[in-house]
């Protein structure tokens, strides 16, 4: 592996490599500890940021709660950049634009848990933000797309990083459902959302009660 401080490295392949010899995945930095390692770049930042098209997550308050608006997380390494060939493979970039559109696809909502923005995660004073995240879809043949999604700040956070997609096995269990749940799924998709029976929402009310309470309603039910 080659020294961050080599000049003949480009800068996102030295960034990555200070994070991997400096900081230690897992552990957090500061914006002044990056440029102070960097005080050469003008755009350090947006350089570090590039490593998040090879799969390299670096969060930052917007991901991570826990950490304040100076600090970052180098999360999980991606590809080693540093090796040739392995940096050649540029994402492209996301417009405004598109970003509108993906988020009104989505319905504005993460499509990991269903979260909408600044809405309070359950159980706390966290409020959600939401993003975009690509996540891999393996495709029926085996061949894999990188497609983006909206995914909260927790999510993406406790996903370890990426989630993924396989299109195949999700066909594999719709065709194993009996008719009557093939056609709830279908109206569930057509619609975007899912309906709860009155059953299912009895049954989350239920779980609510205390144990004296529940065997009023387990007697009523005899």
């Amino acid at each position: 592996m080659p020294d961050w401080r080599d000049n003949r490295l480009g800068t996102m392949k030295r960034t990555a490599l200070w994070l991997v010899q400096e900081v230690g995945e897992g552990n957090t930095f500061t914006k002044n500890q990056l440029r102070e390692a960097f005080p050469e770049v003008a755009q350090i930042d947006r350089r570090m940021r590039d490593l998040r098209d090879f799969g390299w997550k670096i969060d930052t308050s917007r991901e991570d709660a826990g950490l304040d608006l100076n600090e970052q997380r180098f999360a999980q390494r991606g590809a080693a950049v540093w090796e040739p060939g392995k940096a050649t493979r540029q994402a492209v970039a996301v417009s405004t634009s598109q970003r509108r559109e993906i988020l009104a696809r989505d319905g504005y909502k993460c499509r990991s848990c269903g979260i909408g923005p600044g809405e309070k995660y359950v159980g706390t004073e966290t409020t959600a933000q939401l993003d975009l995240a690509r996540r891999p879809v393996r495709m029926p043949g085996g061949t894999q797309q990188t497609q983006l999604v909206v995914e909260c700040n927790r999510c993406r956070v406790g996903a370890g990083g990426e989630l993924a997609a396989d299109v195949q096995d999700v066909l594999s269990r719709a065709a194993r459902l009996p008719m009557i749940e093939k056609k709830m799924l279908a109206g569930w998709i057509e619609e975007g959302s899912r309906r709860f029976s009155e059953a299912e929402q009895l049954w989350a009310d239920f779980l609510t009660l205390p144990a004296e309470a529940r065997e009023l309603v387990r007697e009523s039910l005899s």
